[in-house]
């Protein structure tokens, strides 16, 4: 069985398209490494443009293999370059009991 995850990506200045186009890098390249399952997964942005992202690993333990991927570290480090990585309780919306985002469509 799988597990979902739950990424908040708050883009650093200036950087906010270019964490748009790797969040849509994200999934395909974890699919392609058998790390994440054929499920689409949802993207939304927060009222500070942060991205949060919902996607599902194929496995508990995928996303520590993924660390072992070159494909998925290379992705990775282009995102440390582009963001920030935030909790949901860093977010207004996660202060809500019912959290609401603006969809965003890849």
């Amino acid at each position: 069985m799988g597990q979902f995850t739950i990424a908040a990506y708050r883009p650093r200045p200036g950087k906010a398209e270019v964490l748009m186009q790797l969040v849509r890098e994200h999934h395909p390249i974890l699919l392609r490494e058998g790390l994440a399952t054929g499920r689409t997964p949802y993207v939304m942005r927060a009222a500070d443009g942060t991205l949060i992202e919902v996607f599902e690993w194929t496995s508990s333990g995928s996303s520590s293999e993924a660390h072992h991927h070159a494909a998925v570290q290379a992705l990775w480090a282009r995102f440390n370059e582009a963001c920030d990585y935030v909790s949901l309780s860093a977010l207004t919306e996660g202060q809500a009991p019912f959290a609401s985002f603006v969809p965003v469509a890849l």
